[in-house]
């Protein structure tokens, strides 16, 4: 496989921003997955012309992360956190193209920014960002993060977890707050997991920050299992807000179940 760094171009700063270690470890990883059988490190070294030392380091750190798993004595092979990789890269394409022209009518509907997310981890990641043409631009962009445990679609893609799991996550977390609406703790971040389960929505009026108003629902499989999350959010001036709870909440629970339908 050619690396990236056969393009025609590189960015003009490519020696300061380039970092040989992660490219290294990613090499690596290719090199495995290319082979079809478990390598040693002696083969890994040989094709990236490096020590066995420093392969040894790169297998041993791949290893302890689960991108690389040792199926034979010293003989490895590819870890299942590539698989997890992998199938959530393919979903969330699939996921972006599904909800689309559902996220697009839903601003048109109401006037409000639209998106869709994803939960990474401890994090909630924007996939999709439909903006609003009224100039109430959302602050959201694709690629965007935010905590999840702050976080009123971080807590519909939470709820599908089993307590055990949600304690697991957010071992030793810290929980900084963003307003005062924010759990600071685990007991009061497993309460509002909890309710946004049982209303399978969330509304919000200053949640995530002051004068902001959002309303979130999940999008499930197949399974019944939360995979992604959509909202409408903006500042307060964006919505009636006497319609919150109204027609803006049973526009986006229709267009999430329209999504979910669409998944399959």
């Amino acid at each position: 496989m050619q690396d990236a760094a056969d393009a025609e171009t590189q960015h003009k700063n490519h020696a300061v921003y380039f970092v040989p270690g992660l490219h290294r470890g990613l090499r690596a990883l290719e090199i495995v997955a290319g082979a079809g059988r478990p390598l040693g490190i002696s083969e890994i070294a040989a094709e990236l012309g490096l020590t066995r030392s420093s392969v040894f380091r790169l297998v041993y750190t791949l290893r302890h992360m689960g991108f690389l798993e040792e199926e034979q004595s010293k003989q490895f092979t590819l870890g299942p956190r590539v698989l997890n990789i992998g199938f959530a890269f393919l979903a969330s394409k699939d996921i972006i193209e599904i909800a689309r022209p559902e996220l697009e009518a839903l601003r048109d509907e109401t006037q409000v920014s639209a998106h869709l997310a994803i939960r990474d981890e401890r994090d909630v990641l924007y996939l999709s960002c439909v903006q609003t043409r009224s100039g109430f631009l959302s602050n959201m962009n694709v690629g965007s993060r935010v905590p999840a445990y702050a976080s009123p679609m971080g807590w519909l893609l939470l709820s599908g977890l089993p307590q055990p799991e949600l304690a697991d996550l957010f071992r030793n977390a810290v929980f900084e707050p963003l307003t005062n609406q924010t759990p600071t703790s685990l007991q009061q971040l497993t309460e509002a997991v909890s309710a946004a389960r049982t209303r399978g929505h969330v509304v919000s009026r200053g949640i995530m920050e002051a004068a902001g108003s959002s309303i979130s629902a999940p999008v499930v499989n197949r399974r019944g299992e939360v995979v992604a999350a959509i909202d409408i959010s903006g500042p307060d001036s964006a919505f009636d807000l006497d319609a919150i709870e109204g027609r803006y909440l049973a526009a986006v629970r229709a267009a999430a179940a329209r999504i979910s339908v669409r998944l399959g």
